[in-house]
């Protein structure tokens, strides 16, 4: 069955473009030879149109991951994003078309909203900001600027895994984070989790900045950071926090690689719970972040920046909770 970017390719313009003409947009702005093109490109393809009860309101999404595909296959905490937000969609009559890797040119001048999943530099949103300034931001606090952010509540849960801790008395408890840096190189992104750690710490005066050990969110990092631990501390701490499921995962490697007992010598708890976190052994107590809410929540921002008016930004957080499994006692 043809579907609108197979008319779209065939066209040389936007799967949006085609959408409006076979909607009788008649506000878009294309030539009368464009619009019979692709009218005609549609009825040797036998295209039939879905029958939605409101396609004459549907508009066109962009979403903007800041990950490549493969990479997002490798990384499940933003694939459920996008999920939350194609199980969302729908309800408002929203076509979501894809753009992997910040790739920002491939989003159509004429497209009614971006909804961007992600880290991006200051160069990045203004590029977005003039394709289109109908703007949502996940897991990227651009709230500041104005456009509706969407956010995990870092600090509640981070809080809540070193009172654990805490109340086992460990006051020994290491942190493994990680940096990153937007796709364009033009923007250092801390580790939120760090500050929310440091502070939580803090608060039980117990806080080691040499129990720290900072790697890129990847697996082969985590797996890196505990090894580095391990050769360079005198005493390996009781507990470890680790700021997303794949360095923890790594982690759990090189604990084993040593012999090192999980949970009995040494408990982990992870950040994200994606599905990764029972597939290990131990399976990983980890902090759930509501992945799909955040995405529902960004679909129903866009259509409130679409249709309402009065619509000011709003940063929303979502609430995390603590799942516990085998990794701690």
């Amino acid at each position: 069955m043809a579907t609108l970017r197979d008319i779209a390719k065939k066209a040389h313009v936007s799967a949006a473009t085609v959408s409006r003409v076979l909607n009788n947009d008649l506000t878009l702005s294309v030539t009368d030879q464009t619009r019979a093109n692709i009218l005609k490109i549609a009825t040797d393809l036998n295209y039939q149109k879905a029958n939605h009860k409101n396609s004459r309101f549907q508009k066109h999404i962009a979403l903007v991951q800041w990950y490549s595909e493969s990479k997002e296959q490798d990384d499940l905490y933003y694939m459920t994003i996008r999920e939350g937000i194609e199980q969302q969609a729908p309800k408002y009559g929203f076509e979501i078309l894809r753009i992997f890797h910040n790739d920002l040119e491939q989003i159509p001048t004429d497209i009614d909203g971006i909804i961007a999943i992600g880290k991006f530099s200051s160069d990045q949103v203004t590029t977005m900001k003039k394709i289109s300034s109908n703007l949502v931001f996940i897991d990227d606090d651009q709230f500041s600027k104005g456009f509706d952010t969407i956010l995990p509540d870092f600090n509640y849960g981070i809080e809540q895994v070193v009172d654990y801790f805490a109340n086992q008395n460990i006051a020994d408890i290491g942190l493994i984070y990680g940096e990153e840096t937007s796709t364009d190189d033009k923007r250092i992104i801390p580790d939120f989790r760090y500050d929310s750690f440091q502070q939580a710490m803090n608060k039980h005066g117990i806080f080691k900045p040499e129990l720290c050990f900072k790697g890129d969110f990847t697996k082969e990092s985590g797996y890196q950071q505990m090894k580095q631990a391990i050769q360079t501390l005198p005493n390996l701490p009781q507990a470890f926090f680790v700021s997303n499921d794949p360095m923890a995962s790594g982690a759990l490697k090189a604990l084993q690689e040593e012999q090192i007992s999980v949970p009995d010598q040494v408990q982990i708890f992870s950040f994200n719970d994606t599905s990764i976190a029972s597939l290990v052994n131990p399976e990983l107590s980890s902090v759930a972040v509501a992945t799909v809410q955040m995405g529902e929540t960004a679909v129903d921002a866009i259509q409130d920046v679409l249709t309402n008016p009065r619509h000011v930004a709003k940063k929303v957080i979502l609430m995390t909770k603590l799942v516990f499994r085998q990794s701690t006692n």
